[in-house]
């Protein structure tokens, strides 16, 4: 029974078993349990062990995270290294900058080490079945030998690093956004004293990235910028980005760009045709309108912010689809009562295919009054009215239901078996980013509507969601 218990506690002391390893030590004496678990068994659940003088540091010192640590190696002869190599691959070191081949300590041209990693591979019988048949299939001894590994800053991962860093106990972060060149992240308080050192780490770690910045407050709802403080690199803030297939540059300092939304930009330019018009009432620096020129519609693309329209007049050329968008700097409601009023008796004359894209989550729902009584009833059309997507963000427990109360209650008409909701992305706890799409209703559209006013007894149905809701993607 003991030598059973013995083999079990040592393949999951190989196997990094946090709840075995701390069973383990809380026996008074290890030696008690059995012999065979000599100290050089315990595997601890991580390879490197950071020196604790690096907790605290708020000005990197590389240097400070060297260690010396022993790992297995397996001593292969070279006419079969790449086989074996492959047949272990499961069980080698896995470390940034770290080989997992190396040359034989005693010098001899016809074997190399394998280097193992001690979690996976404690002892002779660690092996896997498959495993130990390939060694024996290529005369492969399992004895295995001592390598005296060094590790260095340069072999850590970011999150390795920060953690042994920032004070025990408090939340480590190692995650940003990725815009072109520059790294974006949203430190915590506590994170604060640390920033610097943060950003140094987040730029030698990820190739390509030459600029960290921190959010330093939140988005300015009326341009979708917000303020930044650069961490570590470059000052330059006009980025190079490609998203579906399409490059986009721009000043990320001056402008709103998620990369998160990508997919969703993507979704709504495959519901295009060829010959369809799209306003893009709120089209930033034209991850809505870009893509849809380039598919073969017409575009009448706004923002209210100057930065963001001058770099969507730049991004028509970069994407050679100027002749194809045209641009204007007003106010959304000023767009709609200007441009889309001016343009849209002709277009629904000529039935074309109508899209108003509305991407102004925080705000986009106050906008949709301004279709009320937006045309004379001389140009009234029953058929082929525009479709609008607009989205919005909700904290209820029942977001389709609330997004749909709420757009509503702004067009003055109910949508309810009248719209689909389609769930975008988790913003935050509690709060969805979703997007509302209906078909203008000629009631609204055509005529001045009553106001709805909120009701007052029943609450919205829990999670219903509104007929013909697509998917979540």
């Amino acid at each position: 029974m003991w030598s059973f218990l013995c083999r079990v506690l040592a393949h999951e002391l190989s196997q990094g078993n946090h709840k075995v390893v701390s069973v383990y030590r809380s026996f008074s004496s290890p030696a008690s349990v059995c012999s065979r678990f000599a100290p050089k068994l315990i595997m601890e659940p991580k390879l490197y062990r950071p020196p604790p003088e690096v907790r605290g540091m708020t000005v990197l010192d590389k240097e400070a995270f060297t260690q010396t640590i022993t790992v297995p190696a397996l001593r292969v002869p070279t006419g079969v290294l790449n086989k074996v190599a492959k047949s272990l691959k499961k069980s080698t070191i896995q470390r940034p900058g770290v080989p997992r081949v190396v040359q034989d300590q005693e010098g001899c041209s016809d074997f190399r080490l394998v280097l193992l990693d001690p979690h996976k591979v404690s002892s002779p019988g660690s092996f896997s079945e498959a495993e130990a048949e390939a060694l024996r299939s290529f005369n492969v001894a399992e004895d295995l030998h001592d390598y005296e590994l060094q590790l260095t800053y340069h072999n850590l991962k970011s999150e390795e690093v920060l953690e042994a860093v920032l004070p025990q106990g408090q939340d480590v972060t190692s995650s940003f956004s990725r815009v072109g060149h520059i790294a974006h992240m949203n430190l915590r308080d506590h994170q604060l004293p640390y920033k610097n050192l943060i950003g140094q780490v987040i730029m030698d770690k990820n190739p390509g990235v030459t600029c960290v910045v921190n959010k330093t407050n939140m988005i300015d709802s009326t341009y979708r910028n917000f303020k930044m403080q650069v961490l570590a690199g470059e000052e330059n803030m006009v980025a190079k980005v490609k998203e579906n297939g399409v490059t986009y540059e721009f000043d990320f300092s001056s402008v709103y760009w998620n990369p998160r939304l990508s997919t969703e930009h993507q979704r709504v330019v495959d519901l295009l045709k060829r010959g369809d018009t799209v306003f893009d009432v709120f089209a930033g620096v034209g991850p809505f309108a870009i893509p849809a020129a380039r598919r073969g519609a017409n575009v009448l693309a706004n923002d209210l912010n100057p930065e963001s329209y001058r770099w969507l007049q730049h991004n028509g050329k970069l994407n050679k689809v100027e002749k194809k968008v045209r641009t204007y700097n007003l106010d959304g409601r000023a767009f709609i009562q200007g441009p889309v009023k001016q343009e849209l008796p002709a277009l629904l004359k000529d039935k074309v295919n109508v899209h108003l894209v509305m991407n102004l989550p925080a705000l986009a729902l106050e906008f949709l009054d301004a279709f009320r009584g937006l045309l004379p009833e001389e140009h009234l059309y029953d058929e082929n009215l525009p479709t609008v997507h607009c989205y919005c963000f909700s904290k209820d427990d029942n977001p389709e239901a609330d997004v749909m109360r709420k757009a509503s209650l702004s067009l003055g008409v109910p949508l309810e078996n009248r719209c689909s909701v389609h769930f975008v992305r988790n913003v935050a706890p509690n709060k969805d980013m979703m997007c509302v799409r209906f078909s203008l209703p000629k009631e609204v559209l055509f005529s001045r509507c009553p106001e709805l006013t909120e009701p007052s007894e029943e609450p919205a149905p829990k999670r219903q969601k509104c007929e013909d809701a697509p998917d979540s993607t």
